[in-house]
């Protein structure tokens, strides 16, 4: 199977959270077949969830759908570099790779911060590859926080 990014449908979901007054992240569950499983765009706002980050709805979805908490061969692909929490979550639901966008010096918990997947106490890190149609998901993020600051 040749290799085929999603990261379109994230940004897709990306500016439909924007629009909803969300923080432009979107995520895309993809199965081992190549298909997308679920896909999802921050709703904290919306629901009133802190938990509710794109990663972790999409995720949650996917699982639903799996009948499992695991989704192994499974890929990821999200706007954003995940936050700590979203990384937790990736590791625990044991996503076969994940692809990411803008990288996120303050709150990333992949490449800066945390770094949850180095820890030994992470029972499984992802494949990561970032840089991901990273320009169009820093430019979403960055139109969204000055209109913020009007």
């Amino acid at each position: 199977m040749d290799f085929k990014s999603h990261m379109n449908i994230a940004l897709d979901e990306a500016r439909a959270a924007a629009e909803r007054g969300e923080v432009p992240v979107g995520a895309v569950v993809v199965g081992p077949d190549g298909a997308v499983v679920a896909q999802a765009g921050n709703r904290t706002r919306e629901l009133s969830d802190p938990t509710a980050h794109a990663e972790v709805l999409a995720i949650r979805a996917a699982c639903a759908t799996a009948g499992s908490d695991r989704l192994p061969g499974h890929d990821l692909y999200v706007t954003l570099e995940p936050c700590p929490m979203c990384a937790a979550t990736i590791s625990f639901a044991r996503i076969a790779r994940l692809y990411y966008g803008a990288s996120d010096p303050k709150s990333g918990g992949v490449a800066h911060g945390a770094r949850v997947f180095s820890h030994a106490q992470c029972h499984h890190a992802p494949e990561v590859y970032d840089g991901i149609a990273s320009e169009e998901a820093e430019r979403l993020l960055k139109a969204f926080f000055e209109n913020l600051r009007g």
